[in-house]
């Protein structure tokens, strides 16, 4: 596949983006979803992580390890990650509410990130949530946790910028599938009792570092 296909694909997909969600305001699972690369970048371990959303207790995981699907190219990331994390997701035995993404997904350059993407082909409920940004501008949010300010790029709110632990820096949150950024900010503020980044994110982190080094669960 080549770039412009890439790109038409994102294009034509962003059409069944639902935005407006709201999304299930008290899921039962939420799914965590990360992806981790060898330093040579030649291969990689896909983690999906299906916690108790109330508990954080896990209660599903997969991980599947492979070669990128598709070159390094900025804003194009879903299609090295896509097939290996759908594999994944095919080997959960619990189906999660909400899948939550270690990326972006309205806040990308075309609208349509891994959070978007992912949402879409599998019809769930999905968001991102990104360490650093991909697009847009912000002020910092005050220092408490909670606090949070929006994340624009130009005349357009693409997500939000989201303190999760005072006086720790913040995590950019965004819309993907089906799901409002209202619901999607509170989710992840409830998913990080203790750490900057949610407990979905932390452990399918865990667990596709874990594949990569030959380290079972």
């Amino acid at each position: 596949m080549h770039v412009e296909e890439a790109e038409a694909i994102q294009e034509r997909l962003r059409a069944e983006v639902d935005l407006t969600g709201p999304g299930p305001a008290d899921p039962a699972t939420v799914a965590g979803l990360d992806v981790a690369y060898a330093e040579d970048g030649a291969r990689l371990a896909a983690a999906v992580t299906v916690l108790d959303a109330r508990t954080l207790a896990l209660v599903d995981s997969a991980v599947v390890t492979g070669r990128p699907a598709f070159p390094y190219v900025p804003g194009l990331f879903a299609f090295r990650e896509l097939p290996a994390l759908e594999a994944a997701l095919d080997r959960l035995t619990v189906r999660p509410e909400v899948l939550i993404c270690d990326g972006h997904g309205l806040a990308h350059p075309r609208r349509f990130g891994l959070a978007c993407h992912l949402g879409v082909v599998t019809g769930l409920p999905a968001l991102g949530v990104g360490k650093t940004p991909l697009v847009g501008t912000w002020e910092p949010p005050a220092p408490e946790r909670g606090a949070w300010t929006d994340l624009r790029d130009g005349t357009e709110t693409v997500g939000r910028v989201l303190r999760t632990q005072a006086g720790v820096k913040p995590v950019f949150v965004s819309v993907g599938h089906r799901i409002g950024l209202d619901n999607a900010s509170s989710l992840v503020l409830r998913l990080a009792p203790r750490y900057r980044l949610p407990e979905t994110t932390r452990q399918a982190d865990r667990l596709c570092r874990d594949a990569l080094a030959g380290r079972r669960p």
